[in-house]
């Protein structure tokens, strides 16, 4: 099964598999948010993201893979009175601007490989403007052992040490790896080891290697 069918799969379900409340780690970084900013979800799967994040008077743009997953994510922007601009398409696919966000939003993006993540966290750095913000949350490895959501593979998974060097380029504000009780549908529920970064684009130019990594850091 190819991960399209997959994920059609999976939203295909009647219930909103990851509910429909916002992230804990999002939600709790609301005081960082300012009404009017643009934000961008990443691959935000039935919406519950960037529905919260257009509640508080962000101007909020969401992708993802599943066309299923979008439209679900579209009934959920219609039933809280929001509005979200949905598009539908992949990590390589989407259209990633430059310097266009202030927020950038990359919850449980562990779908992506070594080889897409490496591009992807490259273009999220671009999208976001100078002073924006970064706030991602995934799983690390000791997942694999609570078995309570995310990917069954070790290297989609976060480490510390990792997202630092790979958001070299940004001021890391917050990094840190944890343990928590997560109830965020059927699909994130139980006892799970995390990490959370929380990250800011300087104000200089940065420059990139061939290979998506960052080179240098504005002072």
């Amino acid at each position: 099964m190819g991960e399209l069918e997959r994920w059609n799969t999976r939203f295909g379900l009647p219930d909103y598999i990851f509910g429909t409340a916002p992230n804990e780690f999002l939600a709790s970084k609301a005081t960082l948010l300012v009404p009017g900013s643009r934000a961008l979800c990443v691959a935000d799967g039935e919406g519950r993201n960037s529905v919260w994040l257009a509640e508080r008077g962000l101007e909020v743009v969401a992708f993802d893979l599943s066309p299923v997953g979008v439209e679900k994510a579209r009934r959920l922007a219609e039933k809280r009175g929001v509005k979200v601009a949905f598009e539908v398409a992949d990590v390589y696919g989407w259209r990633w601007p430059h310097a266009e966000f202030d927020l950038v939003a990359a919850i449980f993006v562990q779908f992506a490989d070594p080889a897409m993540r490496g591009f992807m966290f490259e273009r999220i750095v671009r999208a976001l403007k100078p002073g924006g913000l970064l706030l991602l949350e995934g799983y690390v490895p000791k997942q694999l052992e609570y078995r309570t959501g995310g990917p069954p593979h070790v290297e989609n998974l976060y480490t510390p040490q990792m997202l630092r060097q790979a958001f070299a380029a940004l001021e890391i504000l917050e990094l840190k790896a944890y343990e928590a009780v997560l109830a965020e549908g059927t699909q994130h529920s139980g006892r799970s080891a995390l990490v959370d970064l929380v990250a800011r684009k300087p104000a200089g130019p940065i420059a990139f290697r061939g290979s998506g990594t960052p080179a240098s850091r504005a002072a």
